[in-house]
Parts: C-alpha cells; sequence; structure tokens
C-alpha cells in the first residue's frame, strides 16, 4: 500500500519527519521512502526534511546554519538532477577542531572537505549572485563536514541504491561539522584555488579546491538563497554555511584520526572515539 505524498496529504509528512528522528535517536536506518513511496518528489523529500528540522526546533534545538550538497557535475548526473540539495544546520552538530568527537553519535558517518561560509548581513530574493555573497560575508573558514545515513543506501532487501529524493529528506545526509584553522576575509583568499589535503590515520585519502563546487563556492551560497526564497525565507546573518564538498566521501572508524591541511587557512583535525 502507497501513500499519497501530495502537499494534501501532510501527515504522512509527519510520519517520515518522526521515522527519521527515531532512526537518528536509535543509531537504527529505516528503509528506503523512495521505495515505499514511489511518487515522491523532490518537494515531498523538502517538506520531510522540513518537519525534521522542526521537530529539532521543538526539542530546543537552534539553527546555526544550512549545508549544500550534491554540488559537483558527476552527484548531479548520477543522482539524475539539475541541481544541489540543502540541509539545516542545528547547534548540536558543531565542533572544534581539536575535540574528541564519540562515535556513538553517527551510523555510518563519512567526512566531506569544504568551506564555511559565515554571514555577517543578510541574502535573500531570487537573483542573488556571487558578488551578493561576497558582500555578504564576514568570513571563510575551513570546515569539514560528517555526513550520515538515516535511510539505508542501498535497501536490505533488494540492494537498490537510494534516489536523491531520499537524501534531500534525510537533510541532505548531514550529521556534524568540525570547525577549525584560521577565519580569513573572502577577498584575502583565490576562493577557487583554495584547496586542502585530508589524512586519515596519517595517510592522505583525499585532496582538491575549492573551484570544483559549482565552479565557485560562493555559486552554492547564491544557489541557497534564490532556493530558499521559494519558501519565503533567507539566509540570516550570523548564519554558517558549508558551501559543498570537494572531495569524496570517506568512511570513517571508531579510532580514526582525522586531519585536513588547507594551507595558508590552517587544519582542521579530530578524532573519532
Amino acid at each position: 500500500m502507497t501513500v499519497d505524498m501530495r502537499a494534501t496529504d501532510m501527515p504522512a509528512t509527519d510520519v517520515l519527519a518522526a521515522e527519521l528522528h527515531e532512526a537518528e535517536r536509535s543509531r537504527t536506518q529505516v528503509r528506503q521512502f523512495s521505495l515505499r513511496y514511489p511518487q515522491m518528489t523532490l518537494e515531498d523529500g523538502y517538506r520531510v526534511s522540513r518537519a525534521w528540522a522542526q521537530l529539532k526546533r521543538d526539542e530546543g534545538q537552534r539553527v546555526i546554519g544550512h549545508k549544500i550538497g550534491l554540488t559537483s557535475r558527476a552527484m548531479q548526473v548520477s543522482s539524475q538532477i539539475d541541481e544541489p540539495d540543502f540541509g539545516t544546520l542545528f547547534d548540536e552538530m558543531l565542533y572544534e577542531s581539536g575535540h574528541p568527537i564519540p562515535r556513538e553519535r553517527f551510523i555510518r558517518p563519512r567526512i566531506e572537505v569544504e568551506l564555511a561560509f559565515m554571514l555577517g548581513t543578510p541574502l535573500e530574493g531570487p537573483h542573488v549572485t556571487i558578488a551578493d555573497v561576497l558582500r555578504a560575508t564576514e568570513y571563510v573558514v575551513p570546515a569539514l563536514e560528517i555526513i550520515d545515513a538515516r535511510i539505508e543506501q542501498h535497501d536490505r532487501a533488494e540492494g537498490t541504491p537510494r534516489k536523491v529524493v531520499d537524501t534531500i529528506s534525510d537533510n541532505a545526509a548531514n550529521a556534524g561539522i568540525v570547525v577549525g584553522g584560521r577565519p580569513m576575509r573572502p577577498d584575502d583568499l583565490d576562493l577557487c584555488r583554495t584547496g586542502a589535503l585530508l589524512f586519515l590515520n596519517g595517510v592522505v585519502e583525499e585532496s582538491g579546491l575549492a573551484g570544483a563546487v559549482l565552479g565557485h563556492p560562493a555559486n552554492g551560497i547564491a544557489w541557497l538563497a534564490r532556493r530558499l526564497s521559494r519558501f519565503e525565507e533567507g539566509l540570516e546573518a550570523g548564519q554558517l554555511v558549508l558551501a559543498g564538498s570537494f572531495t569524496r566521501p570517506v568512511p570513517l572508524e571508531r579510532g580514526d584520526t582525522v586531519h585536513a591541511d588547507y594551507g595558508q587557512c590552517g587544519a582542521v583535525t579530530f578524532t573519532l572515539t
């Protein structure tokens, strides 16, 4: 039996959001929404994600910003979409570089290398540009995103890979953010050529340049501001926005030490305990 996920059927959206909330609490993945409700659209996925975010707010968690995902052309082609996706960052997800992070906090954690933009002034409206983003940015800082999967990546029975609607529902796979290094004004950096080496237990696992994110990392911030305007929302001053990964996701295990060297921007490091 399928459930009509049209906008008029809000109880179904709330039910799926509650499933995700419990999956995160119990560290037990749920089956793919895309298999159970094949008629789900991308907008349905965002309704679920936003309903889940409201559950977190109701518990007293505080929104600190947003994340942007699926920023590489290869990932968009494989997901059969032509734009990134986004999720919400909460205060409980934020970790400082150099501090241990408990493995029990996650289900199947992976790490990605990104730049985070701290906004000094708001960004809103359907016509936000890169220039607007750079003017609004107080500073750019190195950040590692810990991604996770509350929804099964491959179905337990059929082995079917999850679809983009699953990832969108799952808060764009976000679970944590580790911030460190040296905050810098955007006009003091060549943002496209700002890069990092990602070390896992002392071995280089990945490297990349921020220009791999939509041609310029500020592109993702501008896209998000325009996308949020559909909900009559915007990006607020004081919010941190993860611009998108410029490396592939690297799986993590208990005891792993992660170190990302961003050159002149400093480094981010932590151990998963």
